[in-house]
């Protein structure tokens, strides 16, 4: 069955966009800034927080960049006004990253700083290997100026990663502890880059997770693998991590009977919910990512229309 999964996931990026909506549809929010409102409301309306990303990455032109500035600018005004609980995520390769460090740090400073004055925070996404040393700099210089609303994505499957959490205690105060997501990774890499088995990358996740916690850092525990929600839970209990020290993350659409009992336990939970023109461009990866998705999309396609 695996080798079906993978030509489909082969032969998505070929199908007409509108066909591949049916499918997306229950992973992204939608396409228009009113549609991530909506589905934000009923996330809190359940009990769960939102992070919200604007979906591209990896732009070519600064024009681009200003551009998704400003629309990032723009989506902390409405959802503030709209008092939505949840906070922002960014890819720094949306700002140019790869083009201009330096305007990149520029324009994600006046985004961080925007969320500063309403109280929130915005979180960096990490990206693929040759970005990581770039984005921890960029991470480091917003983190020492805007000390509670900035924090930073880890990835558990990169070898340097838990080499990166220690490097990275200067920062850590009580007052103002190191803030971050720590996730499985979603990157294509080396193996001399990256773990590539599942117990391997699993290992690391929890070994990862016990470090933060360790350190008092704050920790998002972003899965939606099970054995690593129990491991997560085991940890939790073993150092007695206050509720307001630690919360769980997935995806938007996913795996949402598992996100109802981590949030039954009586444990915060925010949703990531991503939404906008790019989706096209989110929908192929993530499928490459999870061939197994492969049957969501059969069934989205020829069981539900």
């Amino acid at each position: 069955m695996m080798w079906f999964n993978k030509l489909v996931a082969s032969i998505l990026p070929l199908m007409p966009k509108n066909l591949v909506w049916i499918f997306s549809k229950r992973y992204i929010a939608g396409k228009r800034i009113e549609d991530a409102i909506r589905h934000s409301k009923n996330l809190n309306n359940e009990g769960m927080m939102v992070t919200i990303d604007l979906l591209g990455e990896f732009i070519t032109r600064l024009d681009e960049a200003e551009q998704n500035k400003n629309e990032y600018l723009n989506i902390i005004d409405t959802f503030e006004k709209n008092n939505i609980d949840g906070n922002y995520s960014l890819k720094p390769t949306m700002f140019g990253l790869l083009i201009d460090k330096d305007i990149c740090y520029q324009y994600i400073r006046e985004i961080v700083k925007k969320a500063s004055e309403y109280d929130n925070f915005v979180r960096v996404d990490m990206e693929d290997s040759q970005c990581v040393d770039m984005e921890i700099e960029l991470f480091r210089k917003l983190k020492k100026e805007f000390p509670n609303h900035v924090g930073l994505v880890l990835q558990a499957y990169l070898r340097r990663t838990k080499g990166d959490i220690l490097s990275m205690r200067d920062l850590n105060t009580k007052e103002n502890p190191l803030n971050f997501r720590l996730c499985k990774g979603i990157y294509v890499e080396l193996e001399e880059i990256a773990y590539k088995k599942y117990d391997e990358i699993n290992e690391h996740f929890l070994e990862d997770i016990e470090i933060m916690f360790k350190e008092g850092m704050y920790t998002g525990i972003a899965t939606h693998d099970i054995p690593l929600v129990e491991g997560a839970y085991k940890l939790i209990e073993k150092y007695k991590v206050p509720e307001e020290n630690f919360e769980f993350q997935m995806l938007f659409g996913v795996t949402p009977s598992l996100r109802k009992s981590i949030v039954n336990k009586g444990h915060r939970m925010r949703v990531y919910v991503p939404y906008g023109e790019q989706w096209f461009a989110y929908s192929t990866r993530r499928l490459k990512e999870n061939p197994k998705m492969a049957n969501d999309i059969i069934k989205a396609l020829f069981v539900r229309g």
